[in-house]
């Protein structure tokens, strides 16, 4: 039985951000080197649009109440709520943010070994000893090692699965990587792109949504205990057509944690669920931090880019 933050670090107090974007990570400076990036391409050919002006971000109590309630009915136990994690949503409030792009979809393996494949990026890579190092749950043989790459390749019959095991700023080296390829800038999302893309206008709880709904994404009720190929859940799209924004993987965004924290803060914001996780999670309200150096098996990411 799974969560979020099993074993991690324990997080810093939530405090309340004001809605607007913390600043985007400086790109890094990555060169494209002519190999191919036919995937990629693709991928950055299905940026969906967000228009910008007013949305509601965050949470009221009783949404916070009734996510700890969801939780703790399919988990048979009530972590979430010991915890707290709810809590550290920021309160439910109207604010505005600019257009921008973002993926439609999470990066893939085979989207991200065009990186590897380029020069501009180390395999996703892991061993036992480093993996317990972390400190993280999850059992070496039988959750992580399934996951590691080998001779610079994704594991077998992974290629469509959402590519795991990266650091942020390998995750932010490949949007810019992407960026070098297409000649526009690619970045990762902020925190609050991030939920303005899950949750519309209407700041519904899912991005399908008002309430939980198993079926809609590949959470611990119903899935695999693993990652599935990404877009699995068409009818879990968001009110703008964006997918995967709960479920399979968490997503790294360039938001410092905890909110407020300046662009040098050891740990990055992120966003929506995994496939080892319960309900309330993945609701666009709900965040984290995470160190930007760790690798895990429930953290992917996706790019982003201003508006044309």
């Amino acid at each position: 039985m799974r969560s979020w933050v099993s074993s991690l670090v324990l997080l810093v107090g939530c405090g309340h951000a004001t809605g607007t974007p913390s600043p985007v990570d400086d790109a890094p400076d990555v060169a494209y080197r002519g190999g191919d990036a036919s995937m990629s391409r693709a991928a950055d050919a299905q940026l969906i649009a967000i228009p910008g002006g007013r949305y509601v971000t965050g949470s009221t109590p009783e949404e916070r109440e009734q996510a700890y309630l969801d939780y703790s009915a399919a988990a048979g136990h009530d972590d979430a709520r010991d915890a707290k994690w709810f809590d550290l949503e920021e309160d439910r409030h109207s604010t505005e943010l600019g257009a921008f792009r973002v993926d439609l979809l999470p990066v893939t393996n085979a989207q991200y070994g065009e990186l590897v494949a380029d020069g501009g990026a180390p395999a996703p890579t892991m061993d036992e000893a480093k993996w317990a190092a972390q400190g993280f749950q999850q059992p070496w043989p039988d959750e992580v090692e399934r996951f590691v790459w080998h001779d610079g390749r994704p594991p077998p019959n992974r290629e469509d699965h959402p590519v795991v095991l990266v650091t942020h700023d390998e995750a932010a080296r490949y949007c810019a990587w992407r960026g070098a390829v297409v000649g526009e800038r690619r970045r990762l999302p902020t925190a609050a792109e991030y939920e303005r893309a899950s949750r519309g206008v209407e700041a519904q709880a899912y991005p399908w949504g008002s309430t939980w709904d198993a079926t809609r994404l590949n959470s611990f009720v119903g899935g695999p205990n693993d990652t599935v190929p990404v877009g699995e859940h068409p009818d879990a799209a968001s009110p703008d057509g964006v997918l995967d924004l709960a479920g399979n993987v968490f997503h790294w965004t360039s938001t410092p944690w905890p909110p407020g924290a300046g662009r040098d803060a050891p740990k990055r914001t992120v966003r929506g669920s995994s496939w080892e996780d319960w309900p309330g999670l993945g609701r666009g309200a709900a965040w984290h931090g995470r160190a930007r150096t760790i690798r895990h098996v429930i953290v992917g990411f996706r790019c982003a880019a201003d508006a044309r």
